[in-house]
């Protein structure tokens, strides 16, 4: 072959082929970085150990507080002895009773009535004991159940106070109190009018009042001033009807 003798490629001194070309090596790291990755593995290594001796810890507290359950539902079993559920109860359901209505209405109409029935002018004068308690009987009561009102005989079961109110509002008072007293079978009340001294004058403006209304009250079989312990001038004592309608029968005090 002809050819210039310097681009005459390079043969084997034997065989005719090309001669091999030498291998590639990779650059040398520097010894800075290989520390700083074992230092590295070194680091994790040590990491991942303590977290598997936290799990090893935490699973062996499980076991130990699982085993101490189990012992202690084997003591309670063994302490208790063989039990049975008890069989529930034949239990009977009473619907409680349903409260009796509030005749509203009647109530509203009682007290328009009895603005319209109950006089203020009434004359009482003519209908009261000459006494110095001016007190009341109804026909039918004796003079002796007066006396013993009179002397506080009767337990007092409640008190209605109207001193300080206006006319309209004191009869309206007077009136919800004694019905109250009624229906709940109530024999001896006291009902305070006050006695004037902060009235224009210093007169008593309720307590002429106070005994006309009760008086046109039929369920109001008497009353007289209360003891001086009770209210004395400033205040009534009244016995009441009661629901059966016999005439006296009122709580005593000390006794029935």
């Amino acid at each position: 072959m002809s050819g210039s003798p310097g681009r005459a490629r390079q043969r084997g001194p034997a065989t005719g082929l090309a001669a091999p070309r030498p291998e590639a090596t990779l650059p040398a790291r520097p010894a800075a970085l290989r520390a700083t990755s074992l230092a590295d593995l070194g680091a994790l290594r040590d990491r991942m150990a303590a977290e598997a001796r936290d799990r090893a810890r935490a699973a062996a507290r499980a076991a130990a507080r699982k085993a101490r359950a189990a012992s202690e539902q084997q003591e309670f079993r063994a302490a208790v002895g063989d039990v049975h559920p008890l069989k529930p109860p034949a239990r009977v359901h009473h619907v409680p009773p349903r409260p009796a209505p509030e005749p509203r209405q009647r109530e509203l109409d009682e007290q328009q009535a009895l603005r319209e029935a109950w006089s203020d002018e009434l004359d009482t004068d003519r209908l009261l004991d000459t006494d110095e308690t001016l007190s009341f009987r109804r026909p039918g009561i004796g003079p002796d159940v007066v006396k013993r009102l009179r002397r506080g005989e009767w337990s007092i079961q409640a008190a209605c106070d109207l001193h300080g109110l206006r006319r309209d509002d004191a009869r309206e008072a007077l009136a919800g109190f004694l019905r109250e007293a009624l229906r709940q079978g109530l024999r001896c009340v006291r009902v305070v009018h006050g006695k004037g001294n902060g009235s224009p004058g210093r007169a008593p403006v309720l307590r002429g009042k106070v005994r006309a209304w009760l008086v046109q009250k039929d369920e109001v079989i008497a009353f007289t001033q209360a003891r001086a312990a009770d209210g004395g001038t400033g205040a009534l004592v009244v016995l009441l009807r009661p629901s059966g309608g016999a005439p006296v029968a009122a709580t005593r005090r000390g006794g029935s």
